[in-house]
């Protein structure tokens, strides 16, 4: 595990900016570091040891020297790989999983992406084909962003390295502001420095001759299986599930996990059987924004010592600038905070743990999955009829009960449904944002999305716009960042790609039963689960934001940030400071909406204010 960098094609100034580059992501590799520079590309590697400790130190070779790799991830399936690569004639020098992307690299070039397993964002220097080539892994668990600079490609882990390029300029992109305020996250290929961009996951790209070519090589499409053996399916679950964490084992130092109230955590922290399991939590409303409870019960179950800590108001709002610099974008989850607390707590201990993204991406979890069978009686109503009901409900200022579910039950899932979050509709971020901005319909990103899923069924569209959306931009960016900030290596033995083809053949009554959603997953999770862990509803990682943003002090703090230079510059703020009163009055819960504003803010000042470093 490591941060990478790069700059491919002519470049007098390689040695000092590959160098500044990778003291910019120090803290994704602490224990080494290398570079390898020649006239047409500069590689740089940070390196925090975790396989081979003695022999993985990059850049790496083959035995040529015509071939040069940085890597950024685990492969989890390099002993086999490298044992078909041997009988195929390749001399290994040592036992890493680096090298073994090399001499894969040799035989099969982009082929080579379809027979690895794990997480990964690699860069490859072919000096005999003059070529880079890199790639990024299945669901985009590790990052990779680039840029074309002045007819170079410059690369990295982290925008932040991309920044210490001197003649990149750095320029707020609007657009990617406003498609923000919608989803919580960055959501373009674009980020919001212009000209910098994301490596999509199951994308590589080559660059050779001054052009750059992107091409993907895997999608997470779904493929429901119509009439499926309930007991059947439940035990390839367990059998996939119980393999790919042993998998995620492999390590030559200690491995722990994350840990929560939920099923999924619960489920690894179970299975592993780890030494060590880490939890943190919220002191307000009698614990209620706390799972420290029902963590130490089910470590208490697996025998592991949970280490835990109580995150108090000040250290949370006191941290933030601190998130916003390390997550490179700016992330209006409340639980990235959260994590970066629990990651420390991680790393003060060991620097591998496991954490259970994506099962509910995979195996049907967020409780939203459950609305298509709620609103199953408007599919008799006309689309013409709905639409005209759609319209005078919202048209009518007044709420009453059941309101909004008429407007859901109305309103076609390709317009109701963006990934997990919705904050601000076009017709309020028009408010919201400064006339000169756009506000862009969220619609323009998710349209292809909806056309390529058309004939599945509603639960299935949700999963595959949060697959291509929520997972990326919001679950796993704060997973990676948050864990890197800390040195600590997060492992996410669900989002393996054994795992993902059993779920992505789940039927709908595998996933949502009755009342209950991840149905199957949570049927598996009974085989080593007591059944009240393995049937909790899901809360989250809660965060008191709501319960804080109505104390005067931090109501004071929003406010002035809010009346701020900065704020003027993008936002109408006499319609910011009425979701705040209205908030604060407890006339309505514009916590999200309002930590979605603040959160940017305090990112902008952290990239582009005065002090531009945290």
């Amino acid at each position: 595990m490591c941060g990478i960098c790069g700059i491919a094609g002519k470049y007098d100034k390689q040695k000092p900016v590959i160098e500044n580059m990778m003291k910019s992501i120090y803290h994704r590799g602490p224990d080494g570091g290398g570079n390898y520079i020649d006239e047409d590309v500069a590689l740089g590697f940070r390196r925090l040891s975790i396989i081979d400790l003695d022999c993985g130190n990059q850049p790496m070779f083959n035995e040529t020297g015509e071939v040069v790799i940085v890597f950024n991830g685990e492969i989890y399936n390099y002993q086999e790989l490298t044992k078909e690569l041997q009988a195929k004639g390749h001399v290994f020098a040592n036992h890493s999983d680096t090298e073994c992307l090399i001499h894969a690299y040799e035989e099969y070039h982009e082929k080579m992406l379809k027979k690895l397993r794990g997480m990964f964002g690699f860069a490859i220097w072919d000096s005999k084909e003059k070529t880079l080539f890199a790639a990024r892994d299945f669901f985009g668990i590790k990052p990779f962003y680039y840029a074309e600079i002045n007819g170079n490609l410059v690369f990295a882990s982290e925008i932040k390295a991309i920044l210490e390029y001197p003649e990149y300029k750095r320029e707020l992109n609007e657009k990617a502001l406003s498609h923000y305020l919608s989803f919580q996250y960055s959501a373009m290929d674009e980020t919001f420095f212009k000209g910098i961009y994301k490596l999509n996951p199951g994308c590589c790209l080559k660059y050779k001759d001054g052009k750059l070519k992107v091409s993907r090589y895997f999608d997470p499409t779904l493929v429901p299986e119509k009439h499926q053996d309930e007991k059947e399916i439940v035990e390839e679950i367990k059998e996939r599930v119980a393999e790919s964490i042993e998998a995620h084992k492999i390590s030559d130092v200690e491995v722990g996990s994350l840990l929560s109230g939920g099923v999924d955590s619960n489920y690894i922290a179970a299975q592993g059987h780890f030494q060590n399991t880490f939890t943190v939590g919220f002191a307000e409303d009698n614990g209620r924004y706390s799972e420290m409870e029902r963590a130490r019960e089910i470590a208490d179950y697996a025998g592991s010592t949970c280490h835990q800590k109580v995150i108090t108001p000040e250290e949370y709002w006191a941290v933030l600038p601190k998130v916003q610099y390390h997550m490179d974008e700016p992330l209006a989850d409340p639980s990235a905070v959260a994590l970066w607390f629990v990651d420390e707590l991680a790393a003060s201990k060991l620097k591998v743990v496991m954490s259970g993204e994506g099962a509910d991406e995979l195996f049907g979890g967020y409780v939203i999955y459950h609305e298509p069978v709620s609103l199953r009686p408007f599919k008799v109503l006309p689309a013409g009829l709905k639409k005209k009901i759609k319209e005078k409900l919202e048209d009518n200022k007044k709420n009453f009960k059941g309101k909004n579910y008429l407007i859901r039950g109305c309103t076609p899932i390709e317009e109701r449904f963006i990934g997990n979050a919705y904050l601000f509709h076009p017709k309020e971020k028009a408010k919201v944002l400064k006339s000169s901005i756009p506000a862009e319909d969220p619609k323009t990103l998710t349209a292809a999305c909806y056309q390529k899923t058309r004939k599945l069924d509603d639960t299935a569209r949700m999963q595959y716009i949060d697959l291509k959306f929520w997972l990326i931009g919001d679950i796993l960016q704060k997973a990676d960042k948050m864990s890197m900030a800390h040195s600590l290596e997060t492992r996410v033995p669900y989002l393996d790609i054994e795992v993902y083809k059993t779920a992505r053949k789940l039927s709908f009554d595998n996933k949502i039963r009755k009342t209950q959603t991840k149905y199957a997953f949570r049927e598996a999770a009974h085989s080593i689960l007591p059944e009240q862990v393995a049937t909790r509803k899901k809360l989250g990682f809660p965060v008191p934001t709501r319960v804080w943003l109505k104390e005067k002090k931090y109501y004071d703090k929003v406010r002035a940030a809010f009346e701020s230079e900065a704020s003027k510059k993008f936002f109408q703020t006499d319609y910011l400071i009425r979701l705040m009163d209205d908030h604060y009055n407890g006339l309505a819960d514009n916590s999200r909406k309002i930590w979605a504003v603040y959160t940017f803010l305090v990112w902008y000042d952290v990239y582009f204010g005065e002090q531009q470093s945290a």
